[in-house]
C-alpha cells in the first residue's frame, strides 16, 4: 500500500503542476524579460489605467462644455464681474436698440447739381430700394420730402407711390442758394409712409451737409437712411377735412372735420382756432367762407360743411385753400398754418385732389399737416399781406 501510495502521489504530481502553472507560466515568461519586481510593475500599471481614465473623462468633459458654450454663447457674458470688461465686450442695451432701429431702413439715390452763375441748387430724387416695410402688408406707400436747413419754409415733396418697398421717383427740385451759404446748408431729404387717416410715418433721412460735397460736378450717389433727427421745424397742426365734386351739378363740397395738436397761440397756451376755405380761380381771389369759432382749445371739432359752384369746365383751374386762424376779439386774427389742393399742388394735396376728381360724387376724406402761411401763399403765387375779398357765396 505504500508502494501504491507513493505511486499515487508520483502520478498526481504532474497532473497538479500542469494544471496550477499553464497561466502564470506564460505570464511569468513574459514578464522575465523585464527587468523589474512584480510589484513594481504592477504600479505601473495601475498608473497607466489612471491616466487613461482620466485622459478618457477630459476628453468627454470638453466635447459636452464646447456643446453648452453654443448654447449659452449669448449670455455667456453676464456671468462677468468686472463692469469695465463687460462694457468694453458687451455693449449697452441703449447701443443695441440704437443699431437696431438703424437696420433695414433702405437706400435713397439722389443727384445733386450747383449753378454757379444762377446760384441754384438742384435735387434730384432718383429711388429708393429696401425701404423698411410700415404697413401691416408688410409694404409702404413712400413718398420723399426735400428741404434745406438754411430754408426750412421752402419744402417740396414727391408724388406718393403706393404699396412698394423699391419707388421710383424720377423727380428734381431747384433750391436758390447764395454761394456764401452753401456751406452753412444741410440738404435733408426725408422718406415717409403715406397714411389717410392718420399721421404719416418717417421710414428714414438722409442729411447731406453741402460743406462735405464738392459741387464742382455733378454727384449722383446712394445713401443709407437713417433715423430721422428729432430736430426739426415748429410744428402747425393738422386738419382733416373732406372733398366731394360732382361734375353734372358743378357742386365741390368741401366739409371741415376737425383738427389737432395745433399751435399753441394764446398767453394761457390755448388757441381760439377758425378755419377759413378759399377758392383761387386761375391764380385769382374767387370765392372765401369761414367755420365758426372754437374757444379755448388746439383740437377743435367744427364739421361744418361748405358748398361752391365750380362748373365742370373750370375744375382743373381752380385752387382749394384751407386755413387755419387763430381769433382774438382786440387784435387782429392770426394764422395758424395753411395748405391748398388742385393740380398745382404737390404730395398728399394733390394726391387728395387727385382721388377726387377720379371718384365722383365720393366724399373723400383725409388728415394733411398745416405748412407756414407764407410758403403756400408763395407757392399759389400770392402775397401774403394780400386780403381776399370778405363776401361770401
Amino acid at each position: 500500500m505504500a508502494v501504491a501510495a507513493r505511486k499515487g502521489r508520483t502520478t498526481a504530481s504532474p497532473h497538479a503542476s500542469i494544471t496550477t502553472a499553464a497561466w502564470p507560466g506564460s505570464l511569468d515568461s513574459w514578464l522575465s524579460w523585464i527587468p523589474l519586481p512584480k510589484w513594481a510593475l504592477i504600479t505601473v500599471a495601475v498608473a497607466v489605467a489612471i491616466l487613461l481614465l482620466l485622459f478618457l473623462i477630459c476628453i468627454v468633459r470638453c466635447c459636452c462644455s464646447k456643446k453648452k458654450r453654443k448654447k449659452k454663447e449669448r449670455i455667456g457674458l453676464c456671468a462677468v464681474s468686472n463692469s469695465t470688461t463687460t462694457s468694453l465686450v458687451q455693449p449697452e442695451m441703449e447701443d443695441l436698440e440704437w443699431r437696431a432701429e438703424q437696420k433695414q431702413r433702405g437706400k435713397l439715390q439722389y443727384s445733386l447739381e450747383y449753378n454757379f452763375r444762377t446760384q441754384e441748387l438742384k435735387v434730384g430724387v432718383k429711388q429708393a430700394v429696401e425701404l423698411k416695410a410700415m404697413d401691416s402688408g408688410g409694404t409702404s406707400d413712400p413718398y420723399v420730402i426735400v428741404y434745406l436747413t438754411s430754408d426750412r419754409k421752402k419744402r417740396y415733396e414727391t408724388k406718393v407711390y403706393c404699396k412698394t418697398l423699391n419707388p421710383i421717383f424720377n423727380e428734381s427740385f431747384t433750391f436758390q442758394v447764395p454761394q456764401a451759404e452753401v456751406s452753412e446748408s444741410t440738404l435733408v431729404m426725408q422718406v415717409y409712409d403715406f397714411n389717410r387717416f392718420a399721421k404719416h410715418d418717417i421710414i428714414g433721412e438722409v442729411r447731406l451737409p453741402l460743406a462735405s460735397v464738392n459741387l464742382q460736378h455733378v454727384i449722383e450717389q446712394w445713401s443709407d437712411l437713417v433715423v430721422a433727427s428729432k430736430v426739426e421745424e415748429e410744428h402747425l397742426g393738422e386738419i382733416c377735412f373732406s372733398l366731394r365734386y360732382v361734375p353734372s351739378t358743378g357742386k365741390l363740397t368741401v366739409l371741415i372735420l376737425e383738427a389737432k395738436q395745433l399751435k399753441r397761440m394764446d398767453s394761457h397756451g390755448l388757441s381760439d382756432p377758425f378755419v377759413k376755405v378759399h377758392l383761387i380761380l386761375n391764380r385769382k381771389k374767387w370765392k372765401k367762407k369761414k367755420t365758426s369759432v372754437k374757444k379755448n382749445t388746439l383740437s377743435p371739432y367744427f364739421n361744418e360743411v361748405f358748398v361752391f359752384e365750380v362748373p365742370f369746365s373750370q375744375i382743373q383751374n381752380v385752387d382749394v385753400v384751407i386755413s387755419v386762424w387763430d381769433h382774438d376779439k382786440m387784435t387782429k386774427n392770426e394764422p395758424i398754418g395753411k395748405l391748398f389742393l388742385g393740380c398745382r399742388a404737390t404730395g398728399n394735396q394733390l394726391r387728395h385732389w387727385s382721388d377726387m376728381l377720379s371718384n365722383p360724387r365720393r366724399p373723400l376724406a383725409q388728415w394733411h399737416v398745416l405748412q407756414p402761411p407764407d410758403v403756400v401763399d408763395r407757392a399759389l403765387g400770392l402775397k401774403s399781406h394780400l386780403k381776399l375779398p370778405l363776401h361770401s357765396r
